[in-house]
């Protein structure tokens, strides 16, 4: 039955993910990120993540799609600048590199042994272990996204000053 569960709420993620990017109204889209992250906190519970899973409700359903949401209200974009559908080559290739990107994630997911799963799963979403792996091995790339959002927010409020 938790296989099911599984499932359910992956093909939900999924589902999700997709919707994000081919939503052409931007509210729409960051509604559908919400359930996408929704969908992926109950995957980390049924995973026994628990704490990843809050961390994921909190921070990005609570803070992040704020924000998000925020920026999209304050450059307040008209159907005219939103423009219309576009089927582009790019569009095509992005689908392609996606599907040969799942398929080689779940190869990989394919030979993981039950041996590596139980090693993993015994300290897997504790405060503890995210902590260690945010602070010494992934350093720089926190940082790196930190900045990163600080230059988004700055250049949508930079783009809304330019219009008024």
């Amino acid at each position: 039955m938790e296989t099911i569960v599984f499932f359910f709420f992956a093909l939900v993620s999924v589902a999700a993910a997709l919707l994000v990017i081919t939503r052409r109204n931007p509210i729409h889209s960051a509604l559908w990120l919400v359930l996408c992250f929704f969908s992926l906190a109950a995957v980390y519970v049924l995973l026994s993540a628990h704490f990843i899973a809050i961390i994921q409700i909190m921070v990005y359903v609570g803070a992040i799609m704020v924000l998000v949401l925020f920026v999209i209200m304050l450059l307040n974009l008209s159907e005219g600048e939103l423009g219309g559908a576009k089927r582009t080559v790019l569009k095509f290739f992005g689908v392609v590199l996606s599907g040969i990107f799942m398929v080689l994630l779940a190869n990989g997911v394919r030979v993981l042994t039950p041996q590596t799963a139980v090693s993993v799963a015994e300290e897997f979403g504790t405060a503890e272990m995210l902590g260690k792996f945010l602070f010494t091995d992934y350093l720089l790339p926190f940082e790196i996204v930190s900045v990163l959002l600080l230059t988004a927010m700055i250049g949508a409020v930079i783009l809304t000053k330019r219009r008024r």
